[in-house]
C-alpha cells in the first residue's frame, strides 16, 4: 500500500547559477516536475510514495530516475521511451526570486505516456492519487491521466489535483480552462493559485473560487495566496493562514512543497477532505506553510525540500 502515488511530468529545471568568467549565464541541472516534487516532499516527510510518468532513454532520464530512487520514491511506474527526449525547462528568476519558464517540450517524454503503459497495481493500492494539468495538455498523456485517476478513485483513493497553469504549454487560455475543468468531477481535494482560480472558476477571489469548486463536488479546496498565505475551505469551514517572513532565494517548487505538506496531513489525519473542520484546516495549512517556507530559502525544487526534522523545528 502506498500513501501517495502521483502521475505527470518529471523533468529537468535548468536554474540560473551565476555567470561564467566570460560573462555568460550558467544554469544548474535541477530535477523537477510538479507531481514529482510533491512526492519527494512527501518522501522526505516519511511517506511511502510512487511515481507514474515517462522520461526519455537519455542522460536526463537516467538522472531523474536516480534522483527519485535516492529519495525513496517507487519508480516502477516510470516508463523510459527511446523515441522521445526527456522534457527540459529553463528557469528565469527575478530579483525577488519569482520564476518564469521556457520549455523544451515539442514533444517532451512526459506528454507521451500512454494509457496502456500505466502501472495499475500502484493505482489500485494508493491512499491518495495526485496529478496536475500539464499531463492534460497533449495526447496520449491526457487519456492516461484520466484513466489513472478513474482507476485510483474506483479503488477508493482520495484524488488530489493541482492545475499548475503554465501558459506557454497551452494553445490559449480558453483551451487550458476547459481542459482543467474537465477533470473536476473526479477530484476530492484541489490546490489552486489566484491565477488558476480566475482561469478555472472565473473568479479570482479565493473564497468565491473555493465556493465554485465545492459546488462541483470537491470536498476541500485550497487557494495559495502568495505572501498572504493560503485559504482552505470545505462545506464545514473556511480558514486562512499567513506565512512567515523569510528571505526568498527561489520559489521554484514552493507550491509543490506546500501541497506535499498538506497531503501529508490528509494521509496522517485519517479524515476525508470534506470532513475537515476549522481547527484541522488551520493545522494542515500551517504545517504545509512550514514545508514551503523552508523550500524557498534554497535554490531548486527537489534539492530544497526539507526533512521532517527541519519542519518540526520550524513548525
Amino acid at each position: 500500500m502506498y500513501d501517495v502515488a502521483a502521475l505527470g511530468e518529471l523533468l529537468i529545471d535548468f536554474t540560473p547559477a551565476g555567470t561564467s568568467e566570460s560573462g555568460m549565464r550558467l544554469f544548474e541541472q535541477n530535477p523537477g516536475g510538479a507531481p514529482a516534487n510533491v512526492l519527494c516532499a512527501l518522501a522526505n516527510l516519511g511517506m511511502k510514495t510512487a511515481f507514474l510518468g515517462k522520461v526519455g532513454k537519455d542522460m536526463h532520464g537516467d538522472f531523474l530516475r536516480a534522483v527519485l530512487h535516492g529519495k525513496g520514491v517507487d519508480t516502477s511506474g516510470l516508463v523510459a521511451g527511446d523515441d522521445v527526449f526527456t522534457t527540459l525547462a529553463f528557469v528565469s528568476l527575478s530579483d525577488e526570486g519569482e520564476r518564469s519558464f521556457s520549455f523544451a517540450r515539442k514533444p517532451g517524454a512526459d506528454t507521451r505516456l500512454r494509457p496502456d503503459e500505466l502501472n495499475e497495481d500502484i493505482l489500485k493500492s494508493c491512499k491518495v492519487f495526485h496529478f496536475g494539468s500539464l499531463s492534460l495538455t497533449n495526447e496520449p498523456s491526457r487519456s492516461a491521466t484520466v484513466k489513472a485517476a478513474q482507476i485510483a478513485k474506483d479503488a477508493g483513493a482520495v484524488i488530489s489535483y493541482d492545475p499548475n497553469y503554465r501558459a506557454p504549454l497551452w494553445n490559449n487560455g480558453q483551451e487550458a480552462a476547459a481542459r482543467m475543468r474537465s477533470v473536476l468531477e473526479l477530484v476530492d481535494v484541489i490546490k489552486i493559485s489566484d491565477e488558476e482560480a480566475a482561469l478555472i472558476t472565473g473568479n479570482a477571489d479565493p473564497k468565491q473560487a473555493a465556493g465554485y469548486l465545492l459546488g462541483k463536488g470537491i470536498g476541500c479546496a485550497v487557494a495559495t495566496l502568495g505572501k498572504k498565505g493560503a485559504l482552505a475551505a470545505t462545506g464545514n469551514a473556511c480558514e486562512t493562514v499567513g506565512v512567515m517572513d523569510v528571505k526568498v532565494v527561489d520559489t521554484t517548487g514552493a507550491g509543490d512543497a506546500f501541497w506535499g505538506g498538506f497531503l501529508y496531513k490528509v494521509v496522517s489525519g485519517g479524515k476525508k477532505p470534506q470532513e475537515l473542520e476549522s481547527a484541522q484546516l488551520k493545522d494542515y495549512m500551517r504545517f504545509a506553510n512550514a514545508v514551503a517556507t523552508l523550500c524557498v530559502q534554497k535554490r531548486g525544487a527537489i534539492p530544497s525540500l526539507p526533512t521532517m526534522e527541519d519542519v518540526k523545528a520550524l513548525y
